[in-house]
């Protein structure tokens, strides 16, 4: 093979990565056929993350990576690789070299790299379990005769990004009385007592409490350590790592009590170990330890302190009373008294403790036949769960006043609740999973002149126990893949595997799964050699089938095949039909003849290098994904009796496109870089047995997965004389402020039957892209990369941002400032209730926004130490200082709230400052 060909392969590729992860053979990038995108160890840790996951959000070409809000502890990203495919399960298949594990648990700093598998002959020796594509995560390993210490300190100030903002006590009476003025009940507050909530002269009986200010700070706290010791001698390589972690969050008052915190709490140390042996000149073992300790700790009762923080008003109730008791009221009780539960209710904790080993045992069996290997692994995983609830309760107290008009001062009526509780004690193990993997088989691989083949023969097994408790779950493999090239230039992989998994029904357990694909290197022909604008050009292409057992139903373990139902007394199993002891009857239909959804999968690419600095790569895709799990009850009527069964009936097509480009020059002694990634999917529901509608418009076959359904709002009613005449309103009596809606099919009434495709999927966007800049000058570099995403919705249902007041809710400023009056007819939210107001809040086009947006998700600017300076101290190798940002802009249509997580619980912004040294 031509030398420079080598290198251009090797920067296109970054590595080189098997076709799957499974082949014991490490393909040459231009001998690889499948569609695969790597994420290599220069973005790997741009985020000074808790996890890999984190590290990689808006990395990657293929994979959409979504942020969500909530404690710091349970922020971690939803992952999609190429986007919506079917309408049962779309999470993909997590690896971590080459078994599936928890991704949560693995720190960026012991990872080598990020495979994005995506197509069918990426994912073929998956079986089951490939069929969403996979992620796939490498560790570092030991080098030989080398030996190397590298530490890590980062140090995190964390931020809440859009911090919610709540309308003041005076106000807040503006807003509810004007709200029950509007339902026609008399106002909650009179004269006099508006003047005190807005003078603050009676803080105890009308306070004014900014409850987001009293119970969480401003600033939070990450530390990062990482140690790493890499080396190795001529037989002997190894890695070790430790790593930890420690987050301190955003209540503000945490350390109130003697002896314990009750501060919202993440700790995580991870403890890695590669080691690589070679026994023998023919035998080579492969060790990978990884041992994970995790602790997260909150205030007591598992307590939603943003949720409590929407829910009550600043007029509610004083942090204390006068004595210095809790809060309360008799409309909020003081177990929703946000400070009180952040500080008087102790304090929650979890650990989790996970051990993940696995052995590969390598053999060069060429002795006996030139060419011949064997290879055995076995892998065992264990995660357990122990909770600690040392929740107590606390004595709050309710003053109560009635303040009439005319009255110089109010009445209050005084009393007390709860008990000053001892702390629980109460602790146990909450969850706890078990893996067993074990694979094994023969490879050959030879070359004869231009032709080379690799052949594999592989049986693969594996036990899961996800939460201990009756639901194991066994899957095999048994696959034959072969690799054939011929002159450096064509290559073909074939994969045949037989999978089965004890999910299925007795007749549908086994599945077979063929999978064939093949590559063309252009730039190797003769007539290619005059392009030198052209350094490398490949085409590929792959098709498949990938089968799943995936069942029906929310709970994935969970068997919707037939189920029994029990009524009336104790004895169930009496069969009279009227007994006073009940009765056993069928209360779903079994499933006549189930089978298991398969995917159909064609991918077609091009992977090319142009003027010695431009990397192109372009995926086409398309998938069908047949004989999906859906429910038969459009498809049969009330006659049935009982319920329906599920059926593999559904079908979903999808396809898509992915473009990437990266582009690096050097500009004297400056290097330079650009580039991004850019993805398109889009899919259709072709069958999903929905029942007959009566209006097209309520038709969903022909539309996406995820589809939102809504009416169309077009305006406010103006007054009654409006509301006279217009269309009649069946959901709720409307009143002047109330959404009008559009007569859809045109009965002149506004019911169910006028809903309509309104907006995108709230899920997953069709559209999602990044792109990057960086360069370096001797040492001193930054690097910026931005993500962002298109034909993406949100419904905006918040409770007090977007629908406040009912049931004794808060109400946002913006929520107030945007309300309809009689005064203010263009508004964009309807009138204030303080009432359920079924027509105000049904899924609509009012409360449909735009959920595209841009985010700066990495800023770095970074200087490494000059070498020459580094010398003088004959123990420090390389230094690097840095300073990171990590999600500090973005760019949206959607207003006071973050697009990513525009529910109760807000993401983060921070900026980090951190050291990495190498000995």
């Amino acid at each position: 093979m031509n030398k420079r060909y080598i290198v251009v392969l090797s920067v296109l590729a970054g590595i080189s990565l098997p076709t799957m992860a499974q082949i014991d053979k490490e393909l040459a990038p231009e001998e690889q056929t499948a569609a695969v995108s790597v994420i290599k160890t220069d973005k790997t840790d741009r985020r000074s993350a808790k996890n890999i996951g984190n590290s990689i959000l808006g990395e990657g070409n293929g994979l959409i990576s979504l942020q969500n809000g909530g404690r710091y502890a349970a922020q971690n990203p939803t992952f999609y690789v190429r986007g919506l495919q079917t309408s049962s399960n779309n999470s993909p298949l997590i690896l971590v070299d080459g078994i599936e594990r928890d991704i949560t648990s693995i720190s960026p700093e012991e990872v080598e790299n990020v495979t994005i598998l995506k197509d069918a002959a990426a994912v073929a020796l998956y079986g089951y379990k490939g069929t969403n594509g996979a992620i796939n995560i490498t560790t570092k390993r030991g080098q030989y005769d080398s030996r190397s210490i590298k530490v890590t300190y980062d140090h995190l100030f964390n931020t809440i990004a859009n911090k919610p903002k709540f309308v003041d006590a005076y106000t807040y009476g503006m807003a509810i009385n004007e709200a029950r003025i509007n339902d026609g009940l008399s106002a909650r507050y009179s004269t006099q007592e508006l003047n005190a909530l807005r003078d603050g002269t009676k803080p105890y009986l009308y306070p004014n409490v900014n409850w987001v200010d009293e119970t969480f700070r401003n600033t939070a706290m990450t530390n990062k350590y990482n140690i790493e010791f890499r080396g190795g001698a001529k037989k002997f390589r190894y890695y070790t790592m430790v790593d930890l972690i420690s987050d301190k969050g955003f209540v503000k008052s945490p350390n109130n009590n003697e002896g314990y915190s009750t501060q919202d709490k993440y700790v995580k140390g991870n403890l890695r170990m590669n080691l690589d042996i070679d026994l023998t000149e023919t035998t080579d073992v492969r060790v990978n330890l990884l041992g994970v300790l995790q602790e997260t700790s909150r205030p007591g009762s598992q307590a939603d302190l943003w949720d409590m923080v929407y829910t009550v008003p600043a007029a509610a109730f004083p942090v204390k009373d006068a004595n210095g008791v809790w809060g309360g009221s008799d409309v909020w009780a003081g177990t929703s008294n946000p400070v009180a539960q952040s500080v008087g209710a102790a304090y929650y904790k979890n650990h989790s403790r996970s051990l993940m080993f696995d052995v590969t045992l390598k053999q060069d069996l060429g002795m006996f036949v030139k060419g011949l290997g064997a290879q055995v692994r076995v892998g065992y995983d264990n995660t357990s769960n122990i909770y600690e609830d040392h929740s107590k309760t606390y004595v709050y107290s309710v003053n109560a006043p009635s303040w009439a008009d005319g009255d110089a001062e109010p009445s209050v009526k005084t009393a007390t609740y709860g008990k000053d509780s001892e702390m629980g004690t109460d602790a146990n193990v909450n969850t706890f999973a078990r893996r067993l993997h074990f694979d094994g088989g023969f490879n050959y691989d030879r070359t004869f002149g231009k032709h080379s083949i690799y052949s594999q023969l592989k049986w693969d097994y594996e036990y899961e126990d996800p939460n201990g408790v009756n639901n194991t779950i066994y899957r095999q493999n048994f696959s034959w893949f072969t690799h054939y090239g011929y002159n450096s230039r064509y290559f073909v992989d074939l994969a045949l595997v037989e999978s089965g998994s004890s999910r299925l029904a007795p007749s549908t357990k086994w599945a077979f799964s063929p999978t064939l694909s093949a590559a063309w290197v252009i730039t190797n022909e003769d007539f290619m050699q005059q392009a030198s604008w052209v350094n490398y050009l490949k085409l590929r292409a792959s098709a498949g089938i990938i089968n799943a057992d995936y069942l029906p139903g929310d709970d994935v373990w969970t068997y919707y095949a037939q189920q029994y139902a029990t009524s009336g007394g104790v004895y169930p199993f009496d069969s009279g039909w009227n007994s006073e002891f009940g009765r056993t009857y069928l209360g779903q239909m079994a499933t006549a003849n189930p089978s298991h959804e398969k995917a159909y999968k064609y991918n077609v690419g091009i992977d090319a290098k142009l003027f010695g600095a431009l990397d192109v790569t372009f995926d086409y895709w398309m998938q069908q994904r047949k004989d999906i799990w859906v429910s038969a009850a459009g498809k049969y009527s009330a006659v049935l009796g009982m319920d329906a069964p599920y059926e593999n009936a559904g079908r979903v097509d999808s396809h898509g496109f992915e473009l990437g480009l990266d582009y690096t020059k050097n500009f004297g002694a400056v290097t330079f870089n650009l580039g991004g990634n850019l993805m398109y999917t889009k899919n259709k529901i072709k069958e999903m047995l929905e029942e007959p509608r009566l209006y097209d418009n309520l038709i969903q076959t022909g539309n996406p997965y995820g589809q939102i359904y809504g009416l169309e709002a077009i305006g406010f009613f103006k007054d009654e004389a409006d509301i006279a005449a217009s269309p009649t309103q069946t959901f709720s009596t409307v009143k002047p402020g109330d959404i009008k809606y559009r007569d859809v099919n045109g009965d002149n009434i506004i019911d169910a039957n006028d809903k309509v495709a309104i907006g995108h999927s709230t899920t997953c966007p069709e559209l999602y892209y990044n792109f990057h800049i960086g360069a370096e000058w001797k040492g001193l570099g930054f690097y910026a990369m931005f993500q962002g995403t298109g034909n993406y919705s949100a419904v905006l249902n918040t409770k007090s941002m977007y629908w406040p007041l009912v049931g004794n809710t808060n109400i946002s400023q913006y929520a107030y400032d945007n309300r309809w009056t009689p005064e203010n007819q263009n508004a964009k939210l309807p009138r204030l209730s303080s009432e359920s107001n079924a027509n105000n809040y049904q899924t609509s086009t009012l409360w449909l926004a735009d959920r595209s947006f841009l985010k700066l998700r990495n800023l770095e600017v970074y200087y490494n130490l000059p070498a020459s300076l580094l010398e003088k101290t004959k123990i420090v190798n390389g230094a690097k200082l840095y300073v990171r940002g990590i999600d500090l802009l973005c760019f949206d249509h959607i207003d006071e709230s973050d697009p990513e997580a525009y529910d109760i619980n807000p993401v983060n912004k921070s900026i980090a400052l951190g050291l990495s040294v190498t000995f």
